[in-house]
Formats: structure tokens, C-alpha cells, sequence
């Protein structure tokens, strides 16, 4: 298959009518709309019918998944409260700088698929390629991998059924959901969201009142902080092993929080750009900030980290923290109830999984690193050819049909957690790239739309982390050597590698950046 050439340079400026790839600013009507990115006549194209509301719960949809109600059981059990906490708060700072820096560059250029196009217009065209495909990569396999883990949970009612049926059928409703209007798809992503923030609300009243002396414990404050302690020892003794529990759960957290950063993918399909993007961003970032420490700090104190439900390797609500607690607490009734909305949490971040990594692969298509019929749209606004693309690879949730279903299960979701370091790692980089063009080209940041906070330091800060994270990542398995977790670790930097040294050697682009000169900033710009 051969990809359209695009240079990410020297293109003119829109107009006012179909700025933004070619995007009108108002759902179409009655009227012709053009394709997205090249605005060919006859395609009908993204239309502008999110609101902030839509992009806040479309992050929160992705975000609050597995990674959250499963996933922290096994870090606490590993690292101890104390650094799991101060992890999820560490790693919260990172994100933050990861937020403000796409809420400048998004309100500014308005992109559908934002950072995977800065990337290419602000840098390097290859470095667009190799972060656009692993971006993408991570979320068609995080996909199969919400599908496999509801599958799982179902499991927790009935095993009389196979999960191979409960995986199709989501597969299907799904799927057909991503056909229908864009603003459809955004209400429901709205209300199956919003039953996950509503259970995170009442778990945190409800591990209040445990604490409190409310269950079988009775009053318990901070009594498992001091035995069996808040920090646990993991691997090696002593405090070099306290502090490798605590490296080690940061990937934990940075799967939780990845997500986030999709409330800019939609970007392009978002009405009045200029006040929803940076709303959105605030929003969404404390909302996920808060409710993620809120649930780690309430487990962390309700749950001694030695507790053997912890460690069971569980993918149903009898391994969630959040059932732990319940059960500690003498209370019967709420496993099921758990149960129930982990269900929802899953389907709800599959539902945003399609349409995030959807608008990514029609991101490339519009730079000329994915074929061109991607960026083709039905008369709803949807790209229909990326649509089922990506939800093809939600077919890859029938690998855990296996005998190894819990270790595909973990698998997958290290690789997913490493790609988008990788990622969060770029959108630093591009957001000090993007401040370099700014200056260069002598446009103050003042008159952008919004403008983040203690730049350059903090997306210096984030980038440095992040890369770090990414890098040490499975430092463990060099304490216990362990072939398939080294792998897993990674596979996503050296298939990123070879994705951009592949590029650069098939198409011979230049091994040097984009002159600050010649970037272009005036594509798609919210205000051109």
C-alpha cells in the first residue's frame, strides 16, 4: 500500500469557512461538507458536534478502566499504601504537565488527532509516523483487552457461558455504536461514564465510614500504615527494596492515568475549539486527578497491603481493592454491585478506545502516514473506514480463549502502559518545539488562546520523567531475569525504533528537525 506524500511545511493558510483540515466549524446541514483533510468534493467529513462535556467523559471513559478498580490491588500488594500513594500523586504531576501543554497547542490547532500531527509539523514527519503508529497500536490493543477483561468479570456470575460469546457481542454492539452520529456516541460515553464517577464518589463516602468504625473492624485510621506498614519491601530488602516497590508501581499509575490526554484527539470534531479545549482540560485533569487519589488513599488505609485477596490474580470484582474493603467490612451486598460497574468501566473505555485510536489513524491519513481512503467519512461524520479498522482488532480479545488468558491479560496491558509513555514523552517534546516556533516567529504566547503554566520548566519537567519511567520501566527484570517480562516491557520502544529508522530509510527524509522557519503553525489554526 502506498502512502500519500505530504510535506508538514510551507502550506497555505485556510480560510475562514473550512479551517481546520478542511473542517467546518458548525455541523453541516443541507450543504456539501468536504473531506477532512484534503477537501475533496463529494466526501462528506468530520463534523464539529462535541461539546466540553463530551471530551471530558471521553477522557474520563478511557482512563477510569482496568487499570484503576483491578489494577491497584496488585501495586498496593507489591509497593505498600504509602508509595502508592505518593506514586499516583507523582505521576499526577507529570500528567499535568502533559494537560496544560496539549491545552495550549489544542485550542490553538484544532486538529482531529492533535499531538499525533504536531508531532509531524512541528519536528520531524518521521518522528509523526513512529509516534502516530504506536499511539494507535497501544489503543486497538487496548481494545481487545477492555473486551477480554468483560468477559472475565462476567465470569464472576456465571461460567456456564463462554467468554468468547460475551466478547462478541460487545464486539458487535460496540462497533455499530462508533457508525452512529458523533454526538451520539458522545452522550453515551457521557451517562457510562458517569456511573463510574458516581461509584467512585460513593466508595470514597462509603471508605470514610469504614475508616470510621463502620464494619466489622471498627474504628481503623492509620493503624495498617503501621503494621504492616505504609511502605513495602519488593524484591530486595531494606530500603533499596521500598524504593523499588515504589519505581515499580509508577507504571501502574501511568497506565491508570493514560487517557487523559484523548480529551484533545477529538479536537478536530469540537464545536467552538478555543473555549471547549481548554475547559476540557482543566476539568478532566482534576476530575481523574482527584477521583484516582481519592480511590488509592482510601484503599491504601482500609487494606493492609499483606492482605492474600490482593495477590489472588483475579480479573472479576473478587480482586478489586474496592470489593476488599466491602469484605473487610462485613458487607455482602456490594461485590455484585462492584462487579456491575467494572463491567461498565471496561465497555466504557472499549467504546472510547474505537473512537480515539479511529481519529488517530484518520490523523495520519490527513499527514500522509496511513492511506488516504482513512480520512473518508459517512454522512453522520463518521470515518468509517478507520471505525472498523480499529475495531477489527478488538478481535484480538479471542486470543484469551487460551489456557494463558491472565498472562495475555498482563501482557498486553504492559505494552499498552509503555507506548504511551513513549507518547506523553512527545507531547512534551512538541509543546517546547511548538514554544521555540512561537518565539521564532515572533508570536507572543500571550495571544494564544490559553496559555499553560510555568513553561518552559514544567514540559522540561514532564518529558524527563517520562522518558525516565519509560526507560526504567522493567529494571526489575534485571533483578530476577525473566525473558517474557523483559519483552513486555520493551517491545513498544524497540518497535517505535523501528517504525522511525524504517521511515526515514524508505521514504529518505532528512535526519534533521523542520527549520523553526519553515514549521507550520497556520493549518488548521482555531482563529485563521
Amino acid at each position: 500500500m502506498a502512502f500519500e506524500s505530504s510535506s508538514p511545511v510551507g502550506g497555505p493558510l485556510v480560510s475562514d469557512e473550512k479551517y481546520v483540515q478542511g473542517i467546518s466549524d458548525k455541523p453541516v446541514g443541507d450543504g456539501p461538507n468536504h473531506d477532512i483533510a484534503a477537501g475533496q468534493a463529494g466526501e462528506e467529513g468530520l463534523k464539529r458536534e462535541l461539546n466540553s462535556r463530551h471530551l471530558q467523559f471521553i477522557a474520563i471513559g478511557a482512563a477510569l478502566g482496568t487499570g484503576l478498580f483491578l489494577g491497584i490491588g496488585g501495586a498496593l500488594s507489591k509497593a505498600g499504601p504509602g508509595s502508592l500513594f505518593i506514586s499516583f500523586l507523582f505521576l499526577g504531576s507529570v500528567v499535568y504537565s502533559i494537560m496544560v501543554a496539549l491545552g495550549e497547542m489544542a485550542s490553538y490547532i484544532p486538529v482531529t488527532g492533535a499531538f499525533t500531527v504536531y508531532a509531524s509539523r512541528f519536528m520531524d514527519p518521521t518522528l509523526g509516523f513512529a509516534m502516530g503508529w504506536i499511539y494507535w497500536f497501544s489503543w486497538v490493543i487496548t481494545i481487545g483487552l477492555e473486551l477480554t477483561a468483560s468477559g472475565l468479570i462476567i465470569q464472576y456470575w456465571t461460567e456456564s457461558i463462554s467468554i468468547g460469546v460475551w466478547i462478541a457481542i460487545f464486539w458487535v454492539v460496540f462497533t455499530a455504536a462508533q457508525f452512529l452520529p458523533t454526538f451520539i456516541f458522545g452522550e453515551m460515553e457521557a451517562y457510562l461514564s458517569s456511573i463510574k464517577v458516581i461509584t467512585i464518589f460513593g466508595f470514597v463516602i462509603f471508605g470514610i465510614c469504614v475508616n470510621a468504625g463502620v464494619g466489622d473492624q471498627g474504628y481503623i485510621g492509620f493503624k495498617y500504615w503501621r503494621d504492616p506498614g505504609a511502605f513495602a519491601e519488593y524484591m530486595v530488602d531494606g530500603a533499596i527494596g521500598k524504593f523499588v516497590g515504589f519505581w515499580t508501581v509508577l507504571i501502574t499509575a501511568g497506565f491508570s492515568f493514560q487517557g487523559t490526554e484523548l480529551v484533545v484527539i477529538g479536537a478536530g470534531e469540537t464545536a467552538n475549539p478555543r473555549k471547549t479545549i481548554p475547559t476540557a482540560i482543566r476539568w478532566t485533569f482534576w476530575s481523574v486527578f482527584l477521583l484516582f487519589n481519592c480511590t488509592v488513599f482510601f484503599v491504601g488505609i482500609n487494606v493492609p497491603y499483606d492482605n492474600p485477596d490482593l495477590q489472588s490474580g483475579s480479573t472479576n470484582a473478587s480482586a478489586s481493592p474496592l470489593v476488599i474493603v466491602a469484605k473487610l467490612a462485613g458487607i455482602q451486598a456490594l461485590p455484585s454491585i462492584i462487579n456491575a460497574v467494572l463491567l461498565t468501566a471496561v465497555l466504557s473505555a472499549a467504546n472510547s478506545d474505537i473512537f480515539s485510536s479511529s481519529r488517530i489513524l484518520v490523523a495520519m491519513a490527513g499527514e500522509g502516514h496511513a492511506p488516504a481512503f482513512f480520512k473518508k467519512a459517512n454522512r453522520y461524520g463518521t470515518p468509517y473506514y478507520a471505525v472498523a479498522a480499529c475495531s477489527a482488532f478488538g478481535l484480538l480479545a479471542f486470543l484469551n480463549l487460551s489456557n494463558n488468558g491472565t498472562t495475555v491479560f498482563n501482557w498486553l496491558l504492559n505494552i499498552t502502559a509503555v507506548a504511551g509513555f513513549i507518547s506523553w514523552s512527545l507531547i512534551n517534546l512538541c509543546h517546547i518545539r511548538f514554544m521555540n516556533v512561537l518565539k521564532y516567529q515572533n508570536i507572543p504566547r500571550d495571544e494564544l488562546p490559553y496559555k499553560a503554566p510555568f513553561q518552559p520548566y514544567l514540559s522540561w519537567f514532564g518529558f524527563f520523567f517520562n522518558l525516565l519511567i519509560l526507560i526504567t520501566n522493567g529494571f526489575t527484570v534485571f533483578i530476577e531475569w525473566n525473558t517474557s517480562d523483559f519483552f513486555a516491557c520493551y517491545v513498544s520502544v524497540l518497535l517505535f525504533i523501528v517504525l522511525y529508522v524504517g521511515h526515514k530509510i524508505v521514504y529518505r527524509t532528512s535526519w534533521k528537525w523542520i527549520p523553526l522557519a519553515e514549521v507550520d503553525i497556520s493549518k488548521g489554526r482555531s482563529d485563521a
